[in-house]
């Protein structure tokens, strides 16, 4: 096991990472995929100073003393350290990350990725593989991405750009969800809230079952063909588009669901 304690601004590099594990509490975080050495470069610092720990394994661990996800409302009553973190490894890396109130930049990586965060700002560029996103209040953004994305919140809200999912699973109390997707055959999108707008765009010449579904909210459509029905506490609008080989489906209790339809 190799230890470093960081009060300063410094940078590490590492023969090789395997996976890793980042948790800080306010400031910035960016973890890149690189095809070079795996570095930890450590910007302005509060204290305490950061934890650094790598195994045996080659598993990096980056921390404070005692911060851990379950322990985090003692960190909240005890103040916010800040300081700024940029970390790269191997595009194949599995990454943990979590926050408080810092910003998370997260790009490129390939492998399972996991960001969890209270109020700070989640985006992921351009990541692929499995995507776990957890805030409270924070928003998550999301450009670009392949793979699985499954994104829960209280309020924070969600928006993914250009995104290519076989599986997209998102649920949000009072966060809005946007979405501007591409397909693939097999894609399968599930989007619920309970008060926050959904707004889902899809290309014209799309393939998927399509459902949406509010109690009290407006349901509207871009694409003709589809199907409203009614009934006691509940509104539906569902129906095919093309071969129907993917699917959609949105659901709220009193928020608005909005399909719209991108034009070549």
């Amino acid at each position: 096991m190799s230890t470093w304690t960081i009060d300063k601004p410094e940078k590490l590099t590492f023969d090789a990472v395997s996976a890793l594990s980042v948790r800080i509490v306010a400031g910035r975080l960016a973890v890149l995929a690189s095809d070079g050495p795996p570095t930890l470069e450590v910007g302005d610092i509060d204290t305490p100073p950061l934890l650094v720990e790598q195994d045996e394994t080659g598993r990096l661990t980056v921390t404070y003393k005692d911060l851990t996800w379950d322990g985090i409302l003692g960190w909240l009553r005890a103040g916010r350290p800040s300081t700024t973190v940029t970390l790269t490894v191997p595009k194949d890396c599995p990454v943990q990350a979590g926050v408080i109130s810092a910003s998370a930049l997260v790009t490129g990586l390939e492998n399972r990725t996991s960001v969890k965060s209270v109020s700070g700002e989640i985006v992921l560029d351009g990541v692929s593989g499995d995507i776990d996103a957890e805030t409270v209040s924070g928003a998550v953004e999301s450009r670009g991405m392949s793979g699985d994305l499954s994104f829960t919140s209280v309020a924070g809200e969600l928006v993914v750009a250009a995104g290519t999912p076989h599986r997209l699973r998102a649920k949000t109390v009072s966060g809005r969800i946007t979405a501007d997707l591409e397909l693939p055959p097999t894609g399968h999108v599930t989007l619920n809230s309970v008060s926050g707008a959904i707004v889902v765009r899809l290309p014209q010449e799309v393939e998927t079952d399509v459902t949406l579904r509010s109690t009290s909210g407006r349901l509207s459509s871009a694409f003709p063909g589809l199907t409203t029905t009614g009934r006691l506490g509940m509104k539906s609008m569902s129906g095919r588009l093309g071969g129907g080989m993917a699917s959609v489906s949105a659901n709220t209790v009193s928020a608005d669901v909005t399909l719209l339809r991108r034009d070549k």
